[in-house]
């Protein structure tokens, strides 16, 4: 045995109880018949010539519907007499080549065959201008050749900084379409000059470029579409920061404000830009943002294999898994922070060698002289929330809660002969 397993395996682990969580629901019915709706009564894409190459975004991010909003679009373009070809507009994800940006597209569903047209992805770029804070600006070259581009991004909140626009239209032109190139200038002053950099890059591209339309997607706690919104490229500055606000009003959370430990099954690029949303878990790689929980010890046990080998994130957080580690690839994963300046998101957390050790090792590191009271809360990620495990002695507290639901009876964790869940 040892010198760890001696340390760990007395540590004891507290039943579990599933609890569900309920959330605000708007949610968009008909969604295909919404957006081209919305496409055809605003008007935007009656600019259309005959003929008109149309650049339309794609991007990396883990959008619900993405891939049906894509082909919505493709649709109404070409019924507008356009050529509409899709862009990865996703910064330097996907390892920061061609080739990974559209494996990430294709592990979204958004494959040529499923929205109708074709995919053209390059890492090159052409240099617009400057913006007026002095940062060039950058476009992807196909998109920078194309007669027009449709901008089309969930507004959210950002995981790293605060400001009237974060995740969503305006980061989506400056550092999405902006490729590897735009993404690195725009964070080479690192996140405390993001509030501002964003919007002043974005400021160019809309004036020197044709864009037809933007399409805001809203999401609600359960990851559905809960609201979409066309507008024209003169509104989105203005616009972005009353739907931000709205996001902040349907974004979901784990209704405990202090916890000892909360153990996440996995984290991947696929779930967020940091692998987990930290405004959710309530740690940051960054002093620009705050809020969320306060959770004396995190851990993840495993990155999801549509991540692609990228472990982003795992720096974050105080342990992980064997199992999670053998999974970091270095050409996927430091790229994101080479670019982002932030090198803590990539560190490399305490590595134990199973889901039992990982849990029982943050257990003991929660700092409770009372082992069989600490507050433990399990999730699958920090997209699905819906259910959630809870240690035994936070039932009284859910019981009473207007936004939980006590869902069974308490239960032993079940591992396997590995010391992994089942």
């Amino acid at each position: 045995m040892s010198a760890i397993d001696q340390l760990l395996d007395p540590i004891p682990i507290p039943r579990m109880v599933k609890v569900r969580q309920t959330f605000d629901r708007p949610r968009v019915g008909n969604l295909e018949e919404v957006l081209s709706r919305q496409l055809k009564e605003s008007g935007y894409l009656a600019k259309i010539r005959p003929g008109w190459k149309v650049a339309v975004t794609a991007g990396s991010r883990g959008i619900t519907d993405i891939a049906l909003m894509l082909k919505v679009l493709v649709k109404e373009i070409r019924a507008a007499g356009g050529d509409p070809f899709l862009f990865p507009a996703m910064g330097s994800h996907g390892g920061a080549t061609a080739e990974g940006q559209i494996h990430i597209l294709n592990g979204m569903g958004v494959t040529e065959e499923f929205v109708g047209a074709p995919i053209r992805a390059t890492m090159d770029t052409v240099q617009l201008g400057t913006s007026a804070n002095g940062r060039p600006v950058y476009l992807d070259k196909y998109a920078n050749e194309a007669d027009a581009i449709v901008v089309i991004n969930r507004v959210k909140p950002h995981v790293a900084f605060r400001g009237p626009c974060e995740s969503g239209l305006m980061k989506m032109i400056t550092i999405g379409m902006g490729k590897q190139k735009g993404a690195d200038f725009a964070h080479m002053l690192g996140f405390g000059e993001m509030a501002e950099t964003v919007p002043a890059i974005a400021r160019v591209t809309i004036e020197k470029k044709n864009i037809l339309c933007a399409v805001a997607i809203l999401e609600n706690a359960y990851h559905e579409t809960a609201r979409l919104e066309v507008m024209g490229k003169e509104m989105i500055e203005t616009r972005e920061p009353e739907l931000l606000k709205e996001a902040w009003s349907l974004y979901p959370r784990i209704f405990f404000d202090e916890l000892d430990v909360l153990i996440l099954d996995e984290i991947g690029k696929d779930i967020s830009g940091t692998g987990f949303d930290t405004n959710i878990v309530g740690r940051y790689h960054t002093p620009y943002a705050s809020g969320g929980p306060k959770i004396t010890r995190v851990g993840a046990l495993d990155v999801t294999d549509k991540s692609g080998g990228n472990a982003n994130g795992l720096g974050i957080l105080d342990l992980t898994t064997k199992r999670a580690f053998e999974k970091f690839d270095f050409e996927q994963t430091y790229p994101n922070a080479l670019t982002s300046t932030v090198p803590m998101s990539v560190k490399l957390p305490m590595v134990l060698k199973n889901d039992r050790q990982a849990i029982q090792a943050a257990i003991k590191m929660s700092n409770v002289m009372d082992r069989t009271a600490v507050r433990m809360v399990r999730i699958k990620n920090t997209v699905h929330l819906g259910e959630i495990e809870i240690s035994e002695n936070l039932v009284p507290y859910a019981s009473q809660h207007t936004n939980l639901t006590v869902a069974g009876e308490p239960y032993e964790l079940s591992f396997n002969s590995e010391g992994n869940l089942f």
